[in-house]
């Protein structure tokens, strides 16, 4: 899960946060902490840069967070690592878990080398070091780390772990997860109703991926009694946001008359939007309602066109659905004419995927 935005605006609340509480230390940095929470990032700068140069932990940390999102200096990855470290090493545990950030290497601004080499061990280690003093999100990513097996063994129990202690802080980003840990016994006993409770927790806060398995939990009677509309409303609130998954679930609902009166024309609707955003069953599907006429007009060029591209976006794992697609769309190209075949493989190269944007 890629939370870069959101972990961008976190920083930028830290230093707000510090400004509106205040802090034990008067003079200068409370100066600067007033100057940035009113926008002033040039007072900010010129009061911090010398607190930071004598060896001040927040100074440097609030340094470090300029030039990490641009505000009042040049955006510079390799700066704000810099200055990160010089307070990391002092202990600051924000910072400890801005370098672990960075090391993990998950934002597009530090891909490709840009501050610090990709590196799954540092990264470890810098969140363990902010963890174990607190720190909710480093705890809620050090989980990430041990969940996934990068830069420490894969361990599911130790994930759970530290995924609690950052839901215990109020993370709301760690809840599905915690949710997808009990759905599938990862670390802890495999048990649904805990895992419902744990995704209301997400989704009741507008977590789109929690609402996508809570709808999954209802269609499928884990954890709650089976109920097609309650899985429809949960379908829909994170297809609303854009979830791909969710809009391709609410087209078989719609498809199938489950929880909805069943309308081939939403069916259609929502596989579309899903299908732009490059899904690829969503592609299957809306091929097939193009060559049967249902819910759209017939049409074969986009029947071809649909089951091109999902042939192509299908993994090697998923070949007993690429065999159909690709039959589908040979079946559907004896049906054509060689320009309308050339015309629906231009579309099909020529297509391109489109994001919703997630909230």
């Amino acid at each position: 899960m890629n939370h870069a935005r959101l972990l961008r605006l976190t920083l930028a609340a830290w230093l707000v946060a510090a400004t509106l509480a205040g802090t034990a230390v008067a003079g200068p940095l409370d100066d600067a902490d007033s100057a940035y929470g009113r926008g002033d990032y040039a007072t900010a700068l010129r009061l911090w840069q010398p607190l930071a140069d004598q060896g001040d932990a927040k100074a440097q940390f609030h340094l470090g967070v300029m030039y990490e999102i641009g505000v009042g200096v040049p955006q510079d990855a390799a700066a704000a690592v810099k200055w990160f470290r010089k307070a990391a090493d002092q202990g600051d545990a924000k910072a400890q878990f801005e370098l672990g950030d960075m090391y993990r290497g998950e934002d597009d601004m530090y891909r490709d080398g840009k501050g610090v080499p990709q590196d799954y061990a540092e990264a470890a280690k810098w969140y363990r070091k902010a963890a174990d003093q607190g720190e909710a999100m480093a705890q809620f990513h050090l989980g990430d780390m041990y969940r996934d097996g990068h830069g420490v063994p894969q361990d599911y129990a130790e994930a759970a772990k530290w995924y609690r202690k950052a839901a215990d802080q109020g993370v709301q980003w760690v809840l599905k997860s915690l949710g997808d840990m009990y759905r599938d016994g990862h670390g802890v006993p495999q048990d649904y109703a805990e895992a419902v409770k744990w995704y209301c927790k997400d989704a009741d806060q507008g977590g789109a991926g929690a609402q996508l398995n809570l709808g999954d939990m209802y269609r499928d009677g884990h954890g709650v009694p089976q109920d097609y509309t309650e899985a429809v409303k949960w379908f829909r609130k994170a297809a609303d946001q854009g979830e791909a998954m969710a809009q391709l679930n609410l087209g078989f609902m719609y498809f199938r008359g489950q929880g909805v009166p069943q309308d081939y024309a939403a069916s259609a609707k929502w596989y579309r939007k899903a299908a732009d955003q490059g899904d690829a069953m969503a592609q299957f599907h809306l091929g097939f309602m193009y060559f049967g006429g249902q819910g759209v007009p017939q049409d074969y060029v986009q029947a071809h066109k649909w089951f091109n591209l999902a042939a192509s976006r299908f993994k090697a794992s998923e070949g007993e659905f690429r065999d159909k697609v690709v039959r589908g769309r040979d079946l559907v190209a004896t049906k054509m004419t060689p320009a309308q075949i050339a015309e629906a493989q231009k579309l099909a190269r020529d297509w391109k995927p489109k994001s919703e944007g997630r909230k």
